[in-house]
C-alpha cells in the first residue's frame, strides 16, 4: 500500500497513470477514486483538478455504455475528500455523505429503473413466503403499502453500497495521506470519530419516521444507517486501542461483518446511537485517569 500511495504522489504522471487507468478497468474503480482522494487531500483542489479531470474521460465513457457508478463514486468521493480537506471533520464528511447516497439514489432510479422494478417485482413474490402468517393476517392496505416499500428500498439500498464504497475510498485517501506524510494520524483521527448527539437523532429519526411520510422516502433509511456504521466502526476501533487489545480483534471484526453482514450492521448502527448517548470512549478515558491518578503520583 505504501508504494502505491509513493508512485502517486512521486508527480503528476504517475498520479494521472493511476487515476486514469484504474477507471478504465472494470472492478478499479475504488482505487482511482482513492488515488484522487489523495492527491486531493495533499495539493488542494486547484493542484489536483488536472489529474482529476483526466480521470472523468472514461468514467463518461462507462456512463455512455450504462454504468454511470465509475463517475458516481468517483465525483462523491472527491467532493467528500474536498469537505475533509477544508473543515477537518469526519462527521461532517459522514453527513454530508447522506446527500450523496441521495443523489446516487435519483441517478440511479433513473437509469436502472426497470431492473430494479423488475428486482423488486421478484422480491414481492417472495414476501408470502418470508412474512408467513403474518402477511396472510395483513388487509390488502398493508400489503400494497408494503409492496410500495419494495422499490424505494431496494433502491436506497444500491444508493447506501456505493455512498459505502466512496466513504472506504476517502477513508483508503486518507490512510496513504498519513503513511506518507503523518503516521498514525488517521488511526487517531478515525478513533476519535463520534457522532454528536443531535446529528444521531435527525438520523434515527429519518430511519424510522421518514418512510411514514411517503414510500419514496423510505431510501432514506440505508442511506442514514451509513454514517452510524461508520461511527460504531470508529467506537470498537477506540476501545481495542483503548484497550490495548490486539488487532485479531479488528480482522474479526471485518471478518464477521462480511459473513453475517445482516446482523453484524445494525449491531454497529445501535453502536453509534448508544454511544452518542453515553461516549464510553470518554468515559474509558475517564476512569483510566482516575486510575493512573491513584497509583502515588497524585
Amino acid at each position: 500500500m505504501r508504494a502505491m500511495a509513493e508512485f502517486i504522489m512521486r508527480g503528476r504522471v504517475q498520479a494521472t497513470l493511476v487515476v486514469v487507468g484504474c477507471a478504465a478497468l472494470p472492478l478499479l474503480f475504488w482505487l482511482s477514486a482513492a488515488a484522487g482522494c489523495l492527491v486531493l487531500l495533499r495539493r488542494g483542489l486547484s493542484g489536483a483538478s488536472g489529474v482529476l479531470a483526466w480521470a472523468l474521460l472514461p468514467a463518461l465513457v462507462w456512463w455512455y455504455f450504462g454504468d454511470p457508478r465509475t463517475l458516481m463514486v468517483l465525483l462523491g468521493s472527491w467532493g467528500l475528500a474536498a469537505l475533509l480537506r477544508a473543515s477537518e471533520s469526519w462527521v461532517r464528511v459522514l453527513l454530508v455523505s447522506v446527500a450523496a447516497g441521495l443523489l446516487y439514489s435519483v441517478i440511479l432510479g433513473a437509469v436502472f429503473r426497470e431492473p430494479i422494478e423488475a428486482m423488486a417485482g421478484e422480491l414481492q413474490k417472495l414476501l408470502p413466503h418470508v412474512f408467513g402468517d403474518v402477511y396472510q393476517q395483513m388487509s390488502v392496505e398493508e400489503r400494497a403499502r408494503l409492496g410500495a416499500l419494495i422499490t424505494p428500498v431496494l433502491n436506497g439500498l444500491i444508493a447506501a453500497v456505493l455512498q459505502i464504497v466512496s466513504v472506504v475510498c476517502l477513508i483508503l485517501g486518507r490512510y496513504w495521506q498519513a503513511l506518507l506524510y503523518n503516521p498514525g494520524g488517521f488511526g487517531r483521527e478515525f478513533r476519535s470519530l463520534r457522532l454528536p448527539r443531535a446529528p444521531m437523532l435527525v438520523l434515527l429519526v429519518c430511519m424510522l419516521v421518514a418512510p411514514n411520510f411517503g414510500p419514496q422516502l423510505a431510501m432514506l433509511t440505508p442511506l442514514c444507517s451509513v454514517p452510524l456504521m461508520f461511527a460504531g466502526l470508529a467506537l470498537i476501533h477506540g476501545l481495542v486501542a483503548a484497550k490495548r487489545l490486539t488487532r485479531f480483534w479488528l480482522v474479526g471484526l471485518y471478518v464477521t461483518l462480511l459473513l453475517f453482514m445482516q446482523l453484524i450492521y445494525p449491531l454497529l448502527v445501535v453502536f453509534a446511537i448508544v454511544d452518542s448517548l453515553i461516549d464510553f470512549r470518554g468515559r474509558l478515558a475517564s476512569k483510566d485517569a482516575d486510575n493512573g491518578s491513584a497509583n502515588g503520583e497524585g
